[in-house]
């Protein structure tokens, strides 16, 4: 793997860790970065099952907390800030 794939992957781990803070679903999660920071769901989903693999303890407790979530009104106005994170993130693997 070269260094923009290694760059790429951690910029799609650092998202997807955006994403927990705001209590999304794998799939809300697939759907957000594939529509606002054009991210295959795929690719998504594959770090995700990875940093699931790593740390199956916290996804355990994780999905146990599906009273916590936001509303989609709430995590329509976080991706934002994400989005955001993203565009500059993305000017720097070009």
């Amino acid at each position: 793997m070269g260094d923009s794939s290694a760059s790429y992957i951690h910029m799609v781990h650092h998202l997807i860790e955006r994403c927990l803070l705001f209590h999304m679903t794998k799939e809300e999660c697939m759907d957000a970065l594939s529509k606002h920071a054009n991210i295959q769901p795929a690719i998504t989903s594959t770090v995700w099952k990875e940093l699931e693999k790593e740390n199956n303890e916290f996804f355990d407790d994780y999905a146990r907390t599906e009273e916590n979530r936001v509303s989609k009104e709430e995590t329509s106005q976080n991706i934002h800030p994400i989005l955001s994170d993203f565009s500059a993130a993305k000017d720097s693997y070009k």
